[in-house]
């Protein structure tokens, strides 16, 4: 392909061109191993043209991580929105995420195992599109209070202990998948709703645990 041809290109479809590039490359060497020649070759375009279009090759990976934790959220949205109540919604969530891990593997790695042990340009960019899954997660976990008509103390603070303990559950899962890549996300879905869902449905319900008296 001439440099002719190249220019042809619309520059976001090029961009877009690039992150894929750049997404197998990195996830393949890991950002300091990971070289823009490689990503440039990849691609088809030159390497002065990816410092064109991104500026270094921190701003190469922070659009790569932009672009998933995007893509990541979005699946979410679309999958849970839909569904017609707590649970249900709930399950569409984490389903979705545990697809997108399933089928985006490069695209994790890079934001789930790459970018906090970057520069501070890149935490910070993690730290956003963590705060965005988090929001989402949120949200479903405040709304499956009102709407299942919870005691009055399930308020906040509850909300916000049992996304954080949903969102860890579900990361470290991702490294269980890692290591069982036969299991579909349906049955990860299920296997980890049946930890949550039921303890938390009970919770809603006003039954809570504590601990036996010494006898």
């Amino acid at each position: 392909m001439n440099d002719t041809r190249r220019r042809r290109v619309p520059r976001p479809v090029r961009e877009q061109q690039i992150i894929d590039a750049a997404i197998r490359v990195f996830a393949k060497r890991g950002y300091h191993a990971a070289s823009v020649d490689e990503i440039a070759e990849l691609a088809g375009i030159s390497k002065p043209m990816i410092y064109l279009y991104l500026d270094s090759k921190e701003g190469l990976f922070i659009a790569c991580l932009r672009r998933e934790a995007a893509r990541l959220v979005a699946a979410f949205q679309d999958a849970a929105g839909h569904a017609p109540s707590p649970e249900l919604r709930l399950r569409a969530g984490l389903l979705a995420f545990f697809t997108f891990v399933t089928e985006h593997r490069d695209s994790w790695v890079v934001l789930h195992r790459q970018a906090s042990e970057l520069s501070p340009a890149i935490a910070a960019e993690l730290t956003q599109a963590r705060r965005a899954v988090m929001a989402e997660v949120a949200g479903l976990v405040r709304v499956g209070i009102v709407e299942s008509g919870g005691p009055a103390q399930a308020g906040e603070q509850d909300a916000d202990f049992v996304t954080y303990a949903l969102v860890g559950a579900a990361d470290s899962l991702t490294d269980w998948m890692a290591k069982h890549p036969d299991e579909p996300p349906e049955r990860i879905t299920l296997r980890l709703m049946n930890m949550v869902w039921v303890g938390m449905r009970n919770v809603l319900g006003g039954e809570v645990w504590a601990p036996a008296e010494d006898g």
